[in-house]
């Protein structure tokens, strides 16, 4: 009983971290329109390139 019971909370663990890391892919917590407004908010004017590099040292940390 008890082996089941952690053999379950382990594959649960492993399961919902699957889970988020797709969803988190498909919506993620920041989007360009997200940078581009804080940037802005900063004083910058945002070009692309800075938009695309932001984005992908996003990504990286997902």
């Amino acid at each position: 009983l008890l082996v089941g019971f952690i053999a379950g909370a382990v594959a649960g663990f492993f399961i919902a971290k699957t889970v988020m890391k797709k969803y988190l892919k498909k919506n993620p917590p920041i989007n360009e329109e997200m940078i581009k407004t804080l940037m802005t908010g900063m004083g910058r004017t945002p070009s692309q390139k800075q938009v695309n590099q932001m984005m992908k040292s996003m990504e990286k940390y997902m």
